[in-house]
């Protein structure tokens, strides 16, 4: 995909978000600014000014089925909200979902990871059970049409496969992600990326 780099408002989110999360942390501690910071992401990437031509709705789980990174602040994050929300039942089969995920990737690397389906152990009945602290590669994954990412879900050995994504939307998002890493980093936070079947 190619596109015209709008230098100005990227350097804009990245100086803002970058100081929002470092108050935060030194308010608030990593988790909590971290959540902060999803709610800006969300409403940053609501505002870009070509979000009506996304193709992602409800019910559309393509990417569900990708590998996505994992920072260890969504994964707490994750983990905080699934005590607080699941029923036990819930919670032993995102468990056992997990592992079979983990057993299926395990001693992959990123290039074969990145070909292979597997289901997301938050997938349920076409919706995403962690939605409201999804991590920061899922919250950043916009088409503008959803044949692309189907292709990628039935060809997931074609790597060559680019589906069209929103300019304004992707740049939003990736700055956002950069800025908030750097903050973490800044603050000494474990910011390593894992990998997890999205």
């Amino acid at each position: 995909m190619e596109f015209i780099l709008d230098v100005a408002r990227v350097r804009e989110i990245l100086v803002r978000e970058r100081a929002s999360v470092g108050a935060d942390i030194r308010e608030l501690g990593v988790l909590q600014a971290f959540g902060r910071s999803r709610q800006r992401h969300d409403a940053g990437i609501a505002a870009a000014a070509d979000v009506g031509t996304l193709a992602c709705r409800a019910g559309c789980t393509w990417c569900c089925h990708f590998t996505v990174d994992v920072r260890p602040a969504e994964v707490f994050g994750i983990l905080e909200f699934i005590s607080q929300t699941f029923t036990p039942g819930d919670r032993d089969r995102v468990l056992a979902g997990v592992r079979d995920n983990s057993a299926a990737l395990r001693g992959l690397g990123e290039e074969d990871r990145a070909t292979r389906n597997i289901r997301c152990a938050f997938l349920q009945d076409g919706q995403c059970t962690v939605y409201p602290v999804r991590p920061q590669s899922c919250r950043n994954y916009h088409a503008t049409d959803a044949a692309g990412c189907e292709q990628s879900w039935q060809e997931p050995g074609n790597l060559d496969i680019d589906p069209d994504f929103a300019p304004g939307v992707y740049q939003a998002g990736e700055a956002h992600v950069e800025a908030v890493s750097t903050a973490l980093a800044d603050a000494g936070a474990n910011v390593a990326l894992s990998y997890r079947s999205k």
